[in-house]
């Protein structure tokens, strides 16, 4: 979503450019949403195992447990992606139209991205295994 309001505030129309930048972030976001679902499953197994999954604070913890970890390489990956996008999209000269209609949607993008990932997906996750918890 945050591609699609971030190319409707700078007026660019869809192009091609502009669907090469939105495929790039589907790539990358369809990635780390793997990997948070990923530590998410693995924390949710850990706490079975040990016998701790009991209830749905129970639940809750592990899913937080989970999700802190990939805290830091989100951040760290979506740093690195502004940092290397941000000055594209302010800069001049030959290709620079092309190139900002790349990166506009990548920089939109994952800035929701890390929303949805660090907030929303683990909150998804913990609806869907609490369905199995008796309140």
């Amino acid at each position: 979503m945050g591609s699609f309001w971030f190319l409707y505030i700078l007026n660019y129309n869809m192009s091609i450019a502009v669907w090469v930048g939105i495929i790039a972030l589907a790539g990358l976001d369809a990635e780390t949403g793997v990997v948070m679902l990923l530590y998410l499953d693995l924390a949710y197994e850990k706490w079975k195992q040990e016998g701790k999954m009991h209830t749905l604070a129970d639940l809750r913890e592990s899913v937080m447990y989970g999700a802190v970890k990939r805290i830091r390489p989100k951040i760290m990956t979506v740093s690195v992606i502004l940092a290397g996008l941000i000055p594209i999209m302010f800069s001049h000269g030959t290709g620079a139209d092309v190139m900002k209609r790349i990166a506009a949607p990548m920089v939109g993008g994952v800035i929701t991205s890390t929303l949805l990932e660090l907030v929303i997906y683990p909150a998804i996750y913990m609806l869907w295994k609490g369905r199995g918890f008796k309140k």
